[in-house]
């Protein structure tokens, strides 16, 4: 412990020690829940507790206060039981989902005796998290081929993903549900859409904004919703599922390639970008259809493509922003770059100073074979070089423009085409192909901010 000798004594006098369910009494409140370890920083005679809530409160120690251990269960809060033996029994009943675990919030369960968080591995501890999911769906299988924070997530990792899921949905799986880190979540669900051409079951990528520990927890929600989308749609899609506002009202199920984190820590952080949810899920199984898109087909098998040249970059553009980045990536033998332009796709060209100009470096790269496109840093709206004197000139060297590709989903969709091809003008064809919906070519003023 990191309390101090008056609050360890407080404790051991009172026979409590960390973990366990108390009683915390002060001149102007009460409190009950777990007495957590304490950190280095702060207070040391504050007693942090894990209350029912599921926040956390911190109670400065003095003559008033009085803590009391609450007997039963050898002072433990009761574990959540796992699903029954009936209840196990009732998701044998329903589809089987197979669950891919990669690590994140969503994944984990609080443990009561230390007052934290750890990896849930088993369905038995998930269905315990989320008891009503075994109302929805069994777990066929669950597999976790590894275990990290999703901003330590590469492009090899993607693939292995890919490649389990291709063969869960293979084996029997009605869906896969996908369980990862809300940091790169999207990165991944633009892979997984491009590394399973034609797909066809539904995969569920689910995350959580927040832990299960506290009271505004969101990952048992989307899990839920996510199993109903795995399991029980009728859509072929990879699709992002996870709460549609900031209320537990219902969650979007998103297109992975069209979809964009854009909050850092609200629960409603991943937001169709140039396109709608393709579904709303209610967490009592109904279901709003809202884009007509490919069916399942249970009887056709799925495939895994994850070649992905490591070669590929992504890069930004910006007033005074230094042209030269793009001779390093050249040097490196970068084999594809995306600009994160300006506006219709727009980088310093006919600048003031000549040495802020990324004309010549364009040009260079496309001498040098790599394949150099231009995906809006507006995120809406469309990179077109049918506007502008100097997009046109570009256009006319080489330079690839990605429609309304989001400059995360131009990277990724690069990066697999050039690992399935050396034919730099094959590349920009299939860039400009529109495999799994990364492409619109038609936009509504619903899908601007929605």
């Amino acid at each position: 412990m990191a309390y101090s000798k008056r609050t360890l004594g407080l404790l051991k006098k009172a026979g409590v020690n960390e973990g366990d369910w108390v009683k915390v009494t002060t001149p102007a409140a009460g409190y009950e829940g777990i007495i957590l370890p304490r950190i280095d920083a702060g207070n040391p005679d504050a007693l942090v507790i894990k209350l029912e809530s599921g926040y956390n409160a911190g109670v400065e120690i003095g003559p008033d206060v009085n803590v009391e251990r609450i007997d039963g269960n050898d002072g433990q809060r009761p574990e959540r039981k796992p699903a029954s033996e009936a209840a196990k029994h009732l998701a044998a009943n329903l589809p089987q989902i197979s669950m891919v675990s990669t690590g994140g919030t969503i994944s984990a369960k609080v443990d009561y005796k230390l007052g934290g968080v750890r990896a849930a591995l088993t369905p038995e501890e998930i269905y315990a998290t989320t008891p009503e999911l075994a109302e929805v769906a069994g777990i066929k299988s669950f597999a976790s081929p590894f275990r990290t924070f999703s901003e330590n997530m590469t492009p090899p990792e993607w693939g292995k993903i890919a490649v389990l899921v291709a063969k869960e949905l293979n084996s029997g799986a009605k869906g896969v549900i996908v369980t990862h880190g809300t940091d790169t979540l999207h990165y991944t669900a633009a892979a997984l859409g491009f590394m399973l051409p034609n797909l066809p079951k539904p995969v569920a990528l689910v995350g959580a904004q927040r832990s299960p520990d506290r009271g505004s927890f969101d990952g048992a929600q989307n899990l839920l919703c996510g199993a109903y989308y795995a399991g029980h749609s009728n859509f072929a899609e990879v699709a992002i599922v996870m709460h549609a506002n900031s209320s537990d009202d219902f969650c979007n199920a998103t297109r992975g390639v069209k979809a964009r984190k854009m909050h850092s820590t609200r629960r409603d952080a991943f937001r169709p970008v140039n396109d709608l949810p393709i579904a709303r899920i209610w967490p009592d199984g109904r279901m709003e259809e809202m884009k007509s898109l490919g069916k399942r087909d249970d009887s056709a098998k799925a495939v895994a493509d994850i070649r992905f040249e490591g070669k590929t970059a992504l890069v930004k553009a910006y007033p005074g922003s230094d042209p030269g980045i793009l001779d390093y990536l050249v040097g490196k033998k970068c084999r594809g770059i995306i600009v994160e332009a300006t506006a219709l796709g727009h980088v310093p060209a006919d600048t003031i100073e000549k040495k802020y100009s990324w004309v010549p470096a364009i040009k260079n790269a496309i001498e040098e074979g790599a394949v150099v496109g231009f995906a809006t840093q507006c995120l809406y709206g469309t990179a077109s070089p049918y506007v502008y004197e100097t997009a046109r000139m570009l256009h006319g060297m080489g330079a690839l423009y990605c429609a309304d590709m989001l400059p995360e989903v131009a990277y990724v969709k690069l990066g697999c085409m050039l690992g399935r091809s050396k034919d730099s003008e094959k590349v920009k064809k299939m860039m400009l192909t529109n495999s799994c919906g990364e492409i619109n070519e038609r936009h509504s003023q619903e899908e601007f901010l929605y």
